[in-house]
This record gives structure tokens, sequence and C-alpha cells, in this order.
């Protein structure tokens, strides 16, 4: 049996945004299906900090099961390093035996964005035109990239806590991808007259507030994924049509839903449906131009399963990576 190692540069390489899209909504629909097994995630503590996580999943199609392994440590993004390292690692099905080990933390940044996108594309207003970005790291920079896949943004606000590295972000990206991008003083001025709001921060308490939000805007809350810890306040959760990447994953592990119900504003009944559901037809999304939705985004195994056999694929059609007997 031969393993293929894929590194980094070549899932950049193998997964450009536009192909991890549909790929993300095909997996979103196989999840909303139930044609996976997909356990909730499991993180363990460590004495030094950070976490060491681990994502198992199989699905039907593509026919593979695997696991995600992963060290999270968000001091890294002071560095300019990514928050999330590790490695997917894939199994056939047949004889239960390895054949790829694929980089996680970009297949992790792309199929994040990509899965925001495909949620955009269902939810926003199809004239959605100004979109605001709270963050600025890894996630903002492929938000930003995902977002103009799917709507002809013509106006970029960029907010976040240090202005400089805000800065930075908007004159990178003003040129990579010919848009005006504004930096933004203040949270509530860059969402203010926006269509499509994207959080992508690492805040622990609420960066957007109920009472900024206006009808017709959708909002992308990817920032957070544990118990405890949001982006969003409870009115802000509380106001808008709440969708989400899997509904036992988000009541068991969306800080945002979780704290919202805690406090006696929404019951479990919030939660509207699954972005599977909705690309399927099953639910409905946007119920007009005045709605106010939101995609909690968790993340599912099947997402990074299905990138990381995309990428795989590619690779060994292409000699691409390194490969050993094992």
């Amino acid at each position: 049996m031969k393993l293929r190692v894929i590194n980094p540069q070549q899932v950049i390489d193998l997964l450009p945004m536009g192909e991890c899209i549909e790929v993300m909504d095909a997996a979103m629909r196989t999840a909303a299906q139930r044609r996976a097994v997909m356990p909730l995630r499991a993180a363990m503590r460590l004495p030094a900090g950070g976490l060491l996580g681990w994502m198992p999943g199989q699905m039907d199609d593509p026919d593979v099961f695997g696991m995600k392994l992963v060290g999270v440590y968000e001091g890294n993004l002071a560095s300019g390093m990514h928050s999330h390292n590790g490695v997917v690692v894939l199994f056939e099905s047949a004889h239960c035996r390895p054949f790829a080990v694929v980089d996680a933390s970009e297949i992790t940044a792309i199929r994040t964005a990509a899965a925001s996108a495909v949620a955009t594309g269902l939810l926003a207003r199809e004239d959605a035109a100004v979109l605001a970005i709270m963050g600025y790291g890894v996630q903002a920079h492929r938000h930003l990239e995902s977002m103009l896949r799917v709507r002809p943004f013509t106006d970029v606000r960029v907010w976040g806590r240090n202005p400089e590295r805000a800065t930075a972000f908007a004159q990178r990206n003003a040129e990579r991808h010919g848009v005006s991008i504004r930096v933004e003083q203040d949270a509530r001025s860059a969402v203010a007259g926006a269509d499509v709001i994207c959080t992508v921060t690492g805040a622990t308490e609420p960066i957007l507030l109920g009472d900024w939000l206006e009808p017709g805007q959708h909002i992308n809350a990817v920032g957070t994924s544990f118990p405890g810890i949001r982006e969003l306040d409870t009115a802000a959760v509380a106001t808008a049509r709440l969708f989400v990447d899997l509904r036992e994953g988000a009541l068991a592990q969306a800080g945002e839903f979780q704290m919202a119900r805690d406090e006696g504003a929404i019951d479990d009944s919030h939660i509207l449906g699954e972005i599977g559901e909705v690309a399927l037809g099953r639910v409905t999304g946007r119920g007009g131009d005045a709605d106010i939705t939101l995609y909690k985004s968790l993340g599912l195994v099947v997402q990074d399963l299905a990138a990381a056999y995309h990428v795989f694929c590619k690779a060994r059609d292409g000699d691409i990576g390194v490969t050993t007997e094992f």
C-alpha cells in the first residue's frame, strides 16, 4: 500500500477556492442526508497551552474514512503562523488502510471559508454589494477570497483590534483582489450598511451586537467553536434566522447559540436548519429581503475528508507529493 504525503503548499495549489466551494456544497448535502458518520469533535488541553483536537469521521461519497488531528494555539497568530496545525489522514474502506496524509492547516483555512461561501450563496441577498470582515487573520484572508466568489462586492470594510494589522490586511488584499477595502476604527462602523458580515476573530466576548444589525444582513459567525465563548451577543442571535452546519454540533458546542439559550432568549427550535438542508431545498433559508440570516460555523469532519480526498485525487493524478510504501 502506498501512502501519499501532501504538504501545505501543495494543498494550496490543488485546492483553489472555486473548486473547494463546490466540494463543500456536496459535503454539506451529504451531512444533511446523514450519509456520513460524524462524532462530535473532542479536544485535550495541553499543559503548555493550546489544544490537541481530533475529528474522526466517515462518508459514503467519496467512500473514505479518517481523522483530522490538529494542534490549536492562538498565540501563533501574532507570529503570522496558522493557529491550527496538523494532518488529515485518509483510509480506504475495503481493508481499512491509510492512503494519504494531508496538511490540515491549509485544508482547514480553505474549506472553512468555502463553507461560508456556500452559506452566503444560499442566504445572502442576491444584490449584496457591501462586505464587512471583522478580523484580519488567516480566515479573514480566505473569507474575502471566498465571498468574492459568490457575490460581486464593490465595497469591503475591515475591522480589528490592531489597526496596523487591519491596515496591512487592507493593503495586501486590495491589490490582490482589485477591490476597495476600507479600514474602520470601530466595529459598529464596520457593519453599518453592510450586506454580509463575517466574524473571523479569536474573541471570547461579543464583538457584534444585535442592536447594530439592520434588515437584510447576512452573518457568517466563524471565529468561535467552543462552549462558553462567542463573537455575537444574545440579541444578535435571537434577531436572526439561524442556520448551522450540523444541528447536533451546534446544540453541544456552539457558544453563541448555547449562551443565548441559557439566557432564555431562544430555545432549540431557533435553529431553523442545516446549510445542507437549505441546499437540498428541505428548509427555507431567506424568506424575504428584510430577513437577517446567520450561519454559525463549527466545521464538520466531512468537510475535511471531502477536501482532503479532492486534493489527494489531483495529487495522485499529477504524481504530486511524497509516496512511500506503508
